[in-house]
C-alpha cells in the first residue's frame, strides 16, 4: 500500500537554483521504500505465524488490525512530537522506534509469544506513522516546485519497489527456513517444530533493525534543506463559515477509504493462505509468497498507468471503470478454482492500484481553506485495515473462498463513491501553497 499523504498542508520553502536536491530526494525516497517493505512484510509473517501459533483465520488478520490501529491512536502524537522537534529529528525518531520494534520481534520469536509479537507490531507500525508525517511534507519542498508532481511519483514508485521486493524476502528467510513454511498445505506442528519455526523470524528481523538504524544515523546527519514556514492557515472565523459536512464528496470519501483498506489489507494478507489450498494452486507457503509479489508489482504497474490515463479521462470514471473490473476479479476468485482463481485475486492488484491515491484526491477537492482538516479525516479512515479481521471471522465460519465475497462488496463501495458519492457540493476556491 502507499503511504498516505500528511495531513498537514505542505510547507513553504525558498527555493534556491543552487542548492542541489537530489542526494535528499534519494535519503527520503529511501524511506518511502523502507515502510513499504516493512509493511508487506507482514503479508508473509501471518501464514507463518498462523502455523507457528495454530492461529484461526480471525486470530491471524487481528494481527494486522493491531497494525492499523497504530494508525488511529500514533496520529496525533505524531503531529505534535514534530512540532516540538522538527521534521529531520522526527524521522530520526521513528526509524529507531521501528528498530526498537524489529528488535523485540525477536524477543516474540525467542519465547515465542502471540501477545508480544503483536505489541511489537504496534510499536513498529507507530513508528512508520510517525515517519510518513514527517517525510511526506519533505517531499513537497525538496526541489524546484515545478517538479513536484515528479517527485511525489518517483517516492511512491519506490514505495512499491518496497512492496515487491518485501514478498521475496520474506518468502526466502522466514517461509523457507520454517517447517510451516516448506510444507505441503496445512500442517499441525510438534512443539519443538513450532520452536524451531518461531526462531526463523530472527534473522531477518535482526536484518531489518540493523538497516533501520544506519538510516536512521545516516538522516541525523544529513545536512536536508531547510524547512521554511508553514503556511498560513486561513483566521478561524473565516474557517467559521464553512462546514465539512456540506461536501458530499467529502463525506462519503471517508468510508470510501475505510472500506478500500478492508479490501485491499483482506486481499494481502490472505493470499498465500488462499493460494496454498490443494483446490486452488496447491503451492507451500514459501511458493505462494513468491507469487504474492506479482500482486503487488500489479499494482506498481496500475499506478504508473493510472496516472497516465488519467491525463485524458476524469478521474472519477477512471476509478469506476477500475472498480468494475476489481468487483469481476473477485468474483472469479471465489467462483472458480485452480490457476484461474490464483490468477484472478492476482490480478485484483492491478484493479486496486489507483483505488487510494484516486479517493483521496477526490475527497478534498474543492474543500478551499478545509483541505487540512479533510484530508486529516480520510487519513484516519486508514485505520478501515484494521477491520480485516471481519474477513477473518467470514473465513473461519464460511470458508476462506467464500470470504472474499467481503472484498467484493467493497468494490461495490467504491463503484458508489466513484459514479456519485465524489461529485462535489458547495466547492470553495482551492487553497494555495506559495513556495
Amino acid at each position: 500500500m502507499a503511504g498516505p499523504i500528511s495531513s498537514g498542508a505542505a510547507p513553504a520553502a525558498t527555493h534556491n537554483p543552487g542548492t542541489r536536491y537530489g542526494p535528499a530526494l534519494a535519503l527520503l525516497a529511501s524511506l518511502f521504500f523502507m515502510w513499504g517493505f516493512i509493511t508487506v512484510i507482514n503479508n508473509t509473517l501471518l501464514p507463518h505465524l498462523r502455523s507457528v501459533f495454530d492461529l484461526s483465520y480471525t486470530q491471524t488478520t487481528l494481527i494486522e488490525s493491531v497494525w492499523f490501529i497504530a494508525y488511529f491512536f500514533a496520529s496525533i502524537p505524531s503531529a505534535k512530537l514534530i512540532e516540538r522537534v522538527g521534521y529531520q529529528k522526527s524521522m530520526v525518531i521513528g526509524l529507531l522506534i521501528m528498530a526498537a520494534g524489529a528488535l523485540g520481534m525477536t524477543l516474540a520469536a525467542s519465547i515465542p509469544s502471540y501477545g508480544v509479537t503483536l505489541i511489537m507490531l504496534f510499536v513498529i507500525a507507530s513508528g512508520i506513522t510517525l515517519l510518513q508525517v514527517a517525510a511526506n511534507p519533505y517531499v513537497a519542498v525538496v526541489g524546484k516546485p515545478e517538479t513536484a508532481s515528479s517527485r511525489l511519483n518517483l517516492v511512491q514508485a519506490m514505495n512499491s519497489a518496497g512492496t515487491m521486493l518485501a514478498p521475496m524476502f520474506g518468502a526466502y528467510l522466514i517461509l523457507g527456513r520454517s517447517k510451516g513454511g516448506t510444507a505441503q498445505g496445512e500442517v499441525v506442528l510438534t512443539q519443538a517444530e513450532r520452536l524451531a519455526d518461531a526462531q526463523s523470524v530472527i534473522l531477518p528481523y535482526v536484518l531489518v533493525a540493523i538497516v533501520l538504524t544506519v538510516l536512521a544515523v545516516v538522516i541525523a546527519r544529513f545536512p536536508l534543506p531547510a524547512m521554511g514556514n508553514a503556511t498560513q492557515r486561513h483566521n478561524k472565523e473565516e474557517r467559521k463559515k464553512h462546514s465539512l459536512w456540506k461536501h458530499r464528496n467529502l463525506v462519503f470519501g471517508i468510508p470510501a477509504i475505510f472500506i478500500y483498506l478492508i479490501a485491499e489489507i483482506g486481499v494481502a494478507n490472505l493470499f498465500i493462505n488462499f493460494v496454498s489450498q490443494p483446490q486452488i494452486a496447491n503451492l507451500t507457503h514459501e511458493q505462494a509468497g513468491n507469487y504474492l509479489t506479482f500482486l503487488w508489482g500489479g499494482m506498481m504497474v496500475g499506478r504508473f498507468a493510472g496516472s497516465a490515463i488519467m491525463q485524458r479521462f476524469d478521474a472519477g470514471h477512471v476509478l469506476a471503470a477500475f472498480s468494475i473490473g476489481a468487483f469481476i476479479v473477485m468474483l472469479v476468485t471465489v467462483f472458480t478454482t485452480g490457476p484461474i482463481a490464483m490468477w484472478s485475486l492476482i490480478l485484483v492488484g492491478l484493479f486496486h492500484s489507483i483505488m487510494f491515491p484516486t479517493i483521496f484526491t477526490l475527497g478534498i477537492k474543492g474543500l478551499g481553506p478545509l483541505t487540512e482538516e479533510g484530508s486529516g479525516l480520510l487519513i484516519m479512515a486508514i485505520a478501515g485495515g484494521a477491520l480485516v479481521v471481519v474477513q477473518g471471522w467470514l473465513a473461519d465460519h464460511y470458508g476462506l473462498q467464500t470470504s472474499f465475497l467481503l472484498t467484493a462488496a467493497c468494490e461495490l463501495y467504491v463503484l458508489f463513491y466513484a459514479l456519485w458519492g465524489s461529485k462535489t457540493t458547495n466547492a470553495l476556491p482551492d487553497q494555495q501553497i506559495d513556495a
